[in-house]
């Protein structure tokens, strides 16, 4: 397909903004805008082939699927083969198999469905999904599935452009409310599914539609386009990846985008200089391409190394050149001669091959043995979680089941976030076969009172997720329980004000709030905080016997993959943070926690005695790793802390209780 000299120089536009977003280039913070963008060039293109196609007769929905295969499956194809090529010798069974599933979505074109299903606390590092970026493929295919179905409809209905028009009009409208509405309700899902982006596709088709009825001077014309590449700049510098998307804020780009195609400059100096034209031919290649360098240096740990990144971007120009001239236009011209039945005979074997592949792979569970007993042995510390995790630790509604470790009998109570979940065993294991540990941990929720998520946070948690609700029921059933049933507090608290730091993006604004929302971290957080920690274990410490628990420390980085690759590489040192670093995300609990001590008589237990030394904290010891991804202890780990929790059996004469009661 032969481009308009502005719509390629746009889509050059689009995929540099993309690809220096994501390897991390400074002022390109929100440059994920660049998909937007594509989504809307998208929508012109295939709406113009399907109307004028309509309008000239002998519009055939096969024949348009089988233009967009011969556009989007070669370059994929060779992608996920060469991906499972290069995961057999490098990734260990667990992330091989979960690269051949990701694999088998690419190829079928479901990605953002499964990314979406994806999505929550325990979710795998973006960083460590080499075809993440296909999801934005997958919407687009399932764009181009109902588009000509819709419109060849209509036309037979109700021939003529005006009925097209009011069709992608009522279809936008619809969608776009959907965005702005899932935005604020579950942004992951307006982030991925096609209901919640179908609008920016059929805003390119809109353009298309108007065309013919705008009549613009040249200097209007300029105008034009200028404005919608100030649109499209403004939207990259100010929002980024932590800005709720797309919902409304995704029409500044979307209309500049609009403009610019709207304008139809062929000779602009914005886009038909030779080197866009050049990026533009090959967008799509190195789209495909981009992703899995970035990928790549994260896996080498040089994704912040300016050499490594300059090298990642070289490859990827060099790969997406590579990749469009050996492998979409030769296989694009191939497929093109040959007959209906041949095409889609050899594009069903074509895809066929690396899917089958994918599918040995996920049965033969990533294939053991590749990479030596060592290597694997470590990189499998990831599945060492709490085995009743998934039966007893919540992650919707407001109550916890009440799981019970060491006997049937209740007698000390665990309660806080996914750290608790990830040391309830340790505790029970210090309290002997009948420790009677009641276990009430719900996911990413810190059991602190007056605690309420910002609305751009709860946007990005499931419908049933209740965090607040689960604090007032734990609250309540606390006052309700046994004055001599000791509570073991485990929480992890500067996530909630720093943000996540597994990613090495944190955040300025704090996603939680007790009076009102702070735009940006500062005292007057923390103050309000440590306060509400310090009434929290005041308000337990009423009647019974609380202890805290310091914060476990977080390593910033998922310990049994950075230590499997490094061992992979030949580098024997275990994996460890500064103190230092440390401190600097969590002296403030605390404080808050010794100011509780200090007013309430709460005990305070300390877990870096067993975790760190003078100067640094470990993820692992004697290369085996404690922790089970970047912050939650493994099973092997939280049992180093069995001598502390000992202390609590040790200071309360416990009387069984059954049930609470």
């Amino acid at each position: 397909m032969t481009f308009r000299s502005d719509i390629n120089g746009l889509r050059a536009w689009a995929v540099m903004a993309v690809i220096l977003y994501h390897f991390g280039l400074p002022g390109f913070s929100g440059g994920f805008i660049g998909v937007d963008v594509f989504f809307v060039i998208s929508g012109y293109l295939m709406t113009s082939i399907v109307i004028k196609g309509l309008e000239v007769g002998g519009f055939s929905v096969l024949s348009f699927y089988a233009a967009r295969v011969r556009r989007i499956v070669p370059a994929l194809l060779v992608l996920c083969t060469v991906m499972l090529l290069i995961g057999y010798l490098v990734l260990a069974p667990l992330d091989y198999k979960t690269l051949a599933t990701h694999v088998i979505s690419a190829l079928g074109f479901f990605s953002n469905i499964k990314f979406w299903s994806e999505a929550g606390y325990f979710d795998v590092a973006s960083h460590d999904k080499w075809l993440l970026h296909t999801w934005s493929l997958s919407v687009e295919w399932q764009f181009y599935l109902l588009l000509p179905i819709v419109l060849a409809t209509t036309w037979r209905l109700r021939p003529g452009r005006s009925a097209q028009l009011l069709v992608v009009l009522f279809g936008g409208a619809l969608s776009f409310a959907a965005s702005v509405l899932l935005t604020a309700e579950s942004s992951s899902s307006a982030f991925y599914l096609l209901p919640a982006r179908a609008w920016e596709m059929l805003a390119g088709g809109l353009v298309f539609l108007l065309a013919r009825h705008l009549a613009l001077g040249v200097r209007a014309k300029a105008v034009l386009e200028f404005s919608g590449f100030v649109l499209i700049v403004l939207s990259i510098l100010l929002f980024d990846g932590l800005t709720p998307w797309p919902g409304w804020r995704a029409a500044i780009p979307v209309l500049g985008a609009m403009m610019i195609l709207g304008a139809h400059r062929e000779r602009s100096i914005w886009t038909t200089f030779p080197s866009a034209q050049w990026l533009g031919d090959r967008s799509y290649s190195l789209y495909l391409w981009h992703w899995p360098m970035v990928v790549a240096l994260a896996f080498v740990e040089q994704r912040h190394n300016p050499l490594a990144i300059a090298a990642g971007i070289a490859a990827t120009f060099l790969l997406g050149h590579a990749s469009c001239q050996w492998v979409e236009l030769p296989i694009r011209r191939y497929m093109g001669r040959l007959s209906p039945r041949r095409f889609w005979g050899v594009a069903s074997v074509a895809v066929a091959v690396p899917a089958s592949l994918a599918v040995a792979v996920r049965l033969a569970q990533g294939i053991e043995g590749r990479l030596g007993p060592e290597v694997e042995s470590v990189a499998a510390a990831s599945s060492n979680v709490n085995p009743r995790r998934d039966q007893c630790h919540t992650m919707s509604g407001r109550q916890s089941p009440s799981c019970v470790w060491g006997g049937e009998e209740w007698r000390v109570l665990a309660l806080g976030d996914s750290h608790t979940s990830a040391t309830v065993t340790a505790l029970s294991a210090a309290g002997g076969q009948q420790a009677g540990v009641v276990q009430w941990s719900y996911s990413g929720c810190t059991y602190v009172l007056g605690l309420k998520a910002i609305p751009e946070a709860k946007a990005r948690q499931k419908n049933d997720y209740s965090c607040e609700g689960f604090i007032q029921w734990a609250a309540e059933r606390l006052d309700e329980l046994p004055a001599d049933m000791p509570v073991v507090i485990v929480n992890r608290y500067a996530a909630n004000v720093f943000g996540a730091n597994e990613d090495g993006k944190p955040t300025s604004r704090p996603d939680v709030y007790f009076s009102i929302p702070y735009e940006q971290r500062d005292e007057r957080i923390f103050a309000e905080y440590a306060n509400a920690i310090v009434q929290t274990a005041c308000h337990a410490a009423k009647r019974r016997k609380v202890y805290l628990v310091r914060p476990i420390p977080e390593m910033g980085f998922d310990v049994p993959k950075v230590l499997s690759r490094r061992l992979g590489f030949g580098f024997r040192e275990d994996v460890s943070i500064p103190r230092t670093e440390y401190l600097a995300r969590n002296h403030w609990v605390w404080k808050a926690q010794d100011e509780a001590g200090r007013l309430c008589g709460v005990t305070i237990l300390d877990p870096t005695e067993q975790l760190c030394d003078t100067e640094r904290c470990y993820g692992s010891r004697d290369l085996q790793p404690i922790y089970n991804d970047d912050d939650h202890l493994s099973e092997t780990g939280n049992k180093l802390l069995v001598p502390m929790f000992s202390r609590v059996f040790a200071e309360s004469p416990i009387q069984p209780r059954s049930g609470g009661q």
